[in-house]
This record gives C-alpha cells, sequence and structure tokens, in this order.
C-alpha cells in the first residue's frame, strides 16, 4: 500500500523573508518547466570541479519547489539528467549517476511532508538500478500527494521521449488495437511517459542559455519562455517568482489574434 501523507506542512521561508508576489491566480503558471543549467560554469569560476557545482544546484531545486508551492504552481518539471549527458566524462557520468540517487533518497521525506507527489519520466536502459529504484520508491511514497507535483526527468530527452511513444503507438497499431486513421494529437498524447502531464506554461532556463536543448519540446510547445543570466546555483525562488512575473505579462493567443487597432 502507498504511503500517503496525512500533515502537510509549508515549505521553509526564504532566509531573506522574501515572500511570493501577488499575482491573480489565473496568471500563475500551472506548469513550470525547469533546465537547471550552469552548475560547472559557476564552480569552474571557483576554482572548483563541476561535481562541485552539481552539489550546490541541490539547493537550489529544493528552494525553488518551495517557492512553487508558496505561488501557487501546480507542477514542476526538473532537468536533471538528459539522454546527451552520457557524453561527458565517465567521471562525472558515475558522479551524476550517485547524486541524483542521493538527492532523491536525502529529499523524497521532504517533498512528503510538503504534500509534493514526486514522479519520474525517462527512459530505463542504461540507468543505474539503483537510480530506478529510489524514483520508484519516492513515486510509491508520495503518489496521494496534491499539493505540487515534482516530475524529475532522468536519462529523459524530448525527443527520445517522442520516438519511444511512436514506437508504442505503431504496435498497438499493428496488433489492431489502434486504427491509424484516428490517430490525432490527443491519440499520440497517451503514449508519452507522463500523458496526464499537462502542458508547459512557462519554461525556465539558467545560466543565460537560450535554448530548449530537447527539453519536454512536446509539452512546451506553447511555453512562455524565460532566460536567467545566473547559474544554477545562484537560483532560488525569488528568481522563480520574477520568471512569473513575467510570464504573468505575456499575452498568450495560441496561434489566434484579433485586431487592436491603434487611435
Amino acid at each position: 500500500m502507498a504511503d500517503v501523507t496525512t500533515s502537510v506542512q509549508p515549505p521553509f521561508p526564504h532566509p531573506s523573508g522574501a515572500r511570493p508576489p501577488a499575482i491573480p491566480r489565473q496568471f500563475v503558471p500551472r506548469h513550470v518547466a525547469v533546465v537547471m543549467d550552469g552548475n560547472g560554469r559557476w564552480a569552474n569560476a571557483r576554482g572548483l570541479s563541476r561535481i562541485e557545482g552539481h552539489k550546490a544546484g541541490e539547493a537550489s531545486l529544493l528552494d525553488v519547489v518551495a517557492g512553487a508551492i508558496e505561488i501557487g504552481v501546480e507542477y514542476v518539471s526538473a532537468y536533471a539528467f538528459s539522454t546527451e549527458n552520457w557524453n561527458r566524462s565517465p567521471d562525472e557520468v558515475r558522479f551524476l549517476m550517485g547524486f541524483n540517487r542521493d538527492v532523491i533518497r536525502r529529499r523524497r521525506d521532504q517533498m512528503a511532508s510538503w504534500g509534493v507527489r514526486v514522479r519520474w519520466a525517462g527512459r530505463r536502459p542504461r540507468l543505474w538500478r539503483s537510480v530506478i529504484a529510489e524514483l520508484e520508491e519516492a513515486e510509491r511514497r508520495t503518489v496521494g500527494n496534491t499539493v505540487c507535483t515534482l516530475t524529475m526527468c532522468v536519462n529523459y530527452g524530448g525527443r527520445a521521449e517522442i520516438a519511444d511513444a511512436a514506437a508504442a503507438l505503431a504496435r498497438d497499431v499493428q496488433a489492431g488495437r489502434v486504427n491509424p486513421s484516428r490517430v490525432n494529437e490527443k491519440v499520440f498524447a497517451r503514449y508519452l511517459d507522463e500523458p496526464d502531464l499537462p502542458d508547459v506554461d512557462l519554461f525556465v532556463r539558467s545560466s543565460g542559455e537560450q535554448r530548449t536543448s530537447n527539453f519536454l519540446i512536446w509539452q512546451a510547445a506553447y511555453a512562455e519562455m524565460v532566460f536567467l543570466d545566473e547559474p544554477w546555483p545562484d537560483v532560488d525562488r525569488r528568481h522563480l517568482w520574477r520568471a512569473i512575473e513575467e510570464y504573468a505579462r505575456r499575452d498568450r493567443r495560441y496561434g489566434g489574434a484579433v485586431d487592436r487597432p491603434q487611435v
């Protein structure tokens, strides 16, 4: 039987005492995707190894999740390890595997106490079994939580997700379970890693880079992009709130438009 949090506690306050801006609920993004970029550059600028930068980034993720809860974001998706990250040095890959496993183990009870549901999106092949075990245990322990959903994207790639979905759909078509003439975007989306994950409203990337890097490319088709100059270890909930303030000022038309004559 899955564990269910019976007493939800608010997250710890920001050390500065900062509180979230007063934004009308309809202007708060439901789903925020986060590319946690710049850990290595942050460390190298301080004469440290890239590994130290990854360690420093753990606190940033925790604080951003706390800030998401405080302002009312329902879903946070974090790019923890991409399918392309296997191309890094063997030492860094080994560290990242162990680090992701240990972060999930260290933080799952804290996430549970905040009412956070932890989920995993990504491919199983190549991923350490110990990492999969910790991700699945975190999912099991937090399955009944409803305050916020944190999706850890580990061994994840947007193109890989779409390719895997297409392969699964093709198998069902071949088996006669799906009529190919009825395949549309809604049907295809059922084959994604987390088919009930809502579309991304706000896509945030740190460290000044302005690209999606193959993250949630199906779900983020209409996301508003906000790029932060700060490397990930320098990011906290105040940066998230500023990104949400920027999001709230955007005019989201989803391909539609109306004339607004100048007077």
